[in-house]
């Protein structure tokens, strides 16, 4: 009965052990989700433009330049010292720079300019998510 009781007490610290370590893991740095968040927004609201059909000039141009803006945040915000890393960042910030520059001024147009962002993404995604 003793060990019965035992075996119960340490469940119950490992289960308010495991909780304390969860709360504390999820008060980390929000702001790379942030980044990512934001990133997503934009990126889907391309999308979203492109699956309506509704591919206004301007409209576009606005997503695309909160992209690039906060492409720039990815490095200093994420902090891995990887080269890999900062060199997937650039290409991506390159893309999206490109994009923003070729104007799109239709759905095929913004189709084409954001075949090689979403590339970029998936990319690092892969390797670092």
């Amino acid at each position: 009965m003793r060990a019965v009781l035992l075996m119960l007490l340490g469940l119950a610290v490992g289960v308010i052990a495991t909780a304390n370590v969860m709360s504390a893991l999820s008060a980390r740095n929000p702001m790379p989700k942030a980044v990512m968040a934001t990133m997503n927004y934009h990126f889907g609201e391309l999308k979203h433009a492109l699956k309506a059909r509704q591919c206004a000039a301007a409209a576009s141009q606005l997503h695309l330049q909160r992209l690039q803006s906060t492409a720039l945040d990815i490095v200093p915000v994420f902090g891995i010292p990887d080269r890999a890393f900062s060199d997937a960042a650039q290409l991506l910030q390159t893309r999206v720079q490109q994009a923003t520059q070729s104007a799109p001024a239709d759905c095929a147009a913004l189709a084409a300019a954001i075949q090689p962002i979403e590339q970029a993404c998936k990319s690092c995604h892969q390797k670092y998510r």
